[in-house]
């Protein structure tokens, strides 16, 4: 009977993240800063994507959150990614057309998987 009862639970956390400060984005000004200033900003893209009129520089953070319980005859498991995610454009001449962020990697949490 003790056996069947016994059970174990699992937390986890994964962490690609350093963080963005949103305040940088506020320096660069589309038309003028250039993709060499944003390197020195946040150093090397994690993607770079060749577009037909120019390039665009990802940067991804990310946090992980896994939870696990596991019964003798049952195991349920949960895990959820979260990313922040900055994108800038460049055009042929590497200066920053526009830029995008969405800030995500806080609202990963750990939860039950039902």
């Amino acid at each position: 009977m003790m056996l069947l009862c016994a059970s174990c639970a699992m937390f986890g956390k994964s962490k690609e993240y350093h963080g963005f400060d949103a305040s940088l984005l506020a320096t660069f000004t589309p038309g003028t800063t250039t993709a060499g200033e944003i390197v020195e900003v946040f150093g090397a893209p994690t993607h770079m994507v060749k577009l037909s009129n120019g390039n665009a520089y990802i940067y991804e953070r990310s946090v992980s959150k896994g939870t696990g319980i596991w019964l003798v005859l049952l195991s349920f498991g949960n895990y959820e990614t979260q990313y922040d995610r900055v994108v800038f454009f460049f055009d042929n001449e590497d200066t920053l057309t526009h830029y995008g962020l969405s800030m995500h990697a806080g609202d990963s949490s750990y939860g039950l998987p039902f």
